[in-house]
């Protein structure tokens, strides 16, 4: 349960904090505080980084509607669309609602549109997520094979569903990961048909025992300097492949660790910090409203 100090409602300010997680940033509000509701429209505002807060999407938190949960997160990417999961947002979401005490627990469990996510406090910054078992067929690669593979274009992929699609391409080496043009190669792949709801892409190789270099093209936002939802994707088309968990995960904004057992349960561990608090403007929230 929340505090109570966490229920009054606050009228028309809107409050929020912007955190980040590997340069992936959101900003998080709070449902009870807003005056109106998110919007794809009022989302694509509030994530345009010249007239709104800027950010790669929207955290929203509000009051968890069974019991068991501590809050339940609706998350949302620059463009308005609504995504299933993010492990970078989970993770600010987490820290978030630790720190502004909905919770003192170290282990607790909160809603998503994927359903239960665990996560365990492990330090100030730091968490560990049980995001899940992943699977290699689902509603969002609906002709694909038992095993998840498949080929897009030039491009031989695996299909992982960790809370939203995923498409994992190993690519032959590091330099020909460093040389690729990712969201040249990204987009035509989101788009393709045989994924109707789009697919995130992980470009991935190896760069030593348990460890790959991953960069992500994520559906909504292009080429984004992180996803854990994407290391988790390329960790686990790893693992198919023969690697041994736990998989260190090197994205161009830092490092993530990927716990993949036989079953492809996933836990994700990574750190995630605030970076400010503010409160949208008079104007704004008028404007938006409007």
């Amino acid at each position: 349960m929340i505090e109570e100090t966490h229920r009054t409602n606050e009228g028309t300010r809107v409050k929020f904090e912007k955190w980040q997680a590997l340069g992936n940033d959101y900003v998080i509000v709070e449902a009870r505080n807003l005056p109106w509701e998110l919007t794809p429209a009022r989302v694509r505002r509030l994530c345009d980084r010249h007239t709104g807060v800027g950010a790669d999407g929207i955290l929203e938190l509000s009051e968890a509607d069974e019991p068991g949960f501590v809050a339940r997160l609706r998350i949302f990417n620059p463009d308005g669309s609504e995504a299933e999961l993010s492990g970078n947002g989970a993770r600010e979401a987490i820290l978030y609602l630790r720190r502004s005490g909905w919770t003192t627990a170290e282990t607790f469990s909160i809603q998503t549109i994927a359903g239960e996510i665990r996560p365990t406090i492990t330090g100030p910054t730091t968490c560990r997520v049980d995001m899940g078992r992943a699977h290699l067929t689902s509603k969002d690669f609906p002709q694909g094979a038992q095993d998840g593979r498949g080929q897009v274009g030039p491009y031989r992929f695996q299909h992982v569903s960790i809370g939203n699609p995923q498409c994992a391409i190993r690519v032959d080496d590091l330099a020909a990961l460093q040389a690729l043009d990712v969201s040249a190669a990204g987009g035509p792949i989101e788009t393709d048909d045989q994924f109707p709801n789009r697919s995130n892409v992980s470009f991935w190789t190896e760069i030593g025992p348990s460890e790959i270099r991953a960069r992500i093209f994520e559906r909504g936002v292009g080429e984004t300097m992180s996803s854990g939802t994407g290391a988790s994707g390329a960790a686990v088309a790893y693992v198919l492949r023969g690697g041994d968990s736990p998989v260190t995960v090197r994205l161009d904004g830092g490092t993530l660790e990927v716990d993949v057992d036989e079953s492809l349960h996933v836990d994700l561990t990574g750190w995630a910090v605030p970076v400010h608090a503010g409160e949208l403007s008079p104007e704004l929230v008028a404007e938006l409203r409007g």
